[in-house]
């Protein structure tokens, strides 16, 4: 059977790694801090000293991570993923990340051997404790299929989108519409509180027509209990928000709405929320 790394047990990376494990999967994790591997030790993977051992020592590693520089440190650092990939390993980075650093990783995977597959996710802490992730991967079109019984496990869909740079702007463009919609319904939830309205009320209101969405039922409670654990926290919507941004400067798209966006989280997280759930911009909203 494959031997599988998993680099990066955040929120999600944790939860996606546990799915292998408890499906059978030989996996080997790492994270930055050691500590964070022994639950999943606890359940039956094996813990690595280094993203590079990992690297060395698997078929296929993933790594989950929270940002363009965490990607590229655990990939080009003195004991990360380049120094052990080779000899047709493969390496799915899942992370979100942008096109540039997508394409630059996948290069240099390629330049020592390895086969490469982006593979950003659309789905916050709870599909991935369930499986039911959405899997935007692109790259070596033979690694996508080798791992596709593992990619089963984390996700309940997954689409192959051809060259390496198309899952990272398939992901930007999914989570600059998902800042939007939460910027227009905490403004709107705002609005109708001040006005005297209960809050409950509108999102029955809501959930009735065609605005009716999993997004507002899911994270419309957070509002009204003024309560917002992370399952997708605002600092990460906010990284998002400014890699799509960049995105439209790259390709001449003007994006009024989503800069507008952005300057908002970015005032959420001035304010103190960017460890809470990226529904706290309700916080700086209401304000």
């Amino acid at each position: 059977m494959a031997q599988y790394g998993f680099l990066g047990l955040g929120i999600m990376g944790n939860a996606m790694a546990a799915n292998l494990v408890r499906a059978g999967f030989p996996v080997t994790v790492w994270n930055r801090n050691p500590a964070k591997c022994a639950p999943l030790v606890a359940l039956g993977a094996r813990q690595g000293g280094t993203p590079r051992e990992v690297a060395a020592a698997c078929d296929i590693t993933f790594a989950m991570l929270a940002d363009p520089a965490a990607a590229a440190e655990v990939c080009f650092g003195p004991e990360g993923v380049l120094a052990g990939i080779g000899a047709g390993r493969g390496y799915i980075d899942m992370s979100t990340v942008d096109d540039t650093t997508a394409r630059t990783i996948a290069e240099a995977v390629a330049g020592r051997g390895g086969r490469f597959l982006e593979a950003p996710v659309s789905g916050t802490k709870k599909p991935a404790e369930e499986g039911t992730l959405v899997i935007l991967a692109a790259g070596d079109r033979g690694l996508y299929d080798e791992a596709a019984p593992a990619l089963d496990k984390m996700g309940k869909k997954r689409f192959y989108l051809g060259t390496v740079g198309q899952g990272a702007r398939m992901k930007l463009v999914i989570n600059s519409i998902m800042g939007g919609m939460m910027t227009a319904f905490c403004e709107g939830m705002a609005l109708g509180t001040k006005g005297g309205l209960d809050g409950g009320q509108i999102l029955e209101a809501l959930d009735a027509g065609a605005l009716a969405n999993p997004l507002f039922r899911g994270k419309g409670p957070m509002l009204l209990q003024g309560e917002f654990p992370a399952s997708f926290p605002l600092k990460h919507m906010q990284k998002d928000l400014r890699l799509a941004v960049a995105l439209g400067d790259e390709l001449g798209q003007p994006l009024q709405c989503i800069a507008a966006v952005n300057e908002t989280f970015k005032r959420a997280r001035a304010a103190g929320h960017g460890d809470a759930d990226f529904a706290a911009v309700f916080q700086a909203i209401r304000q």
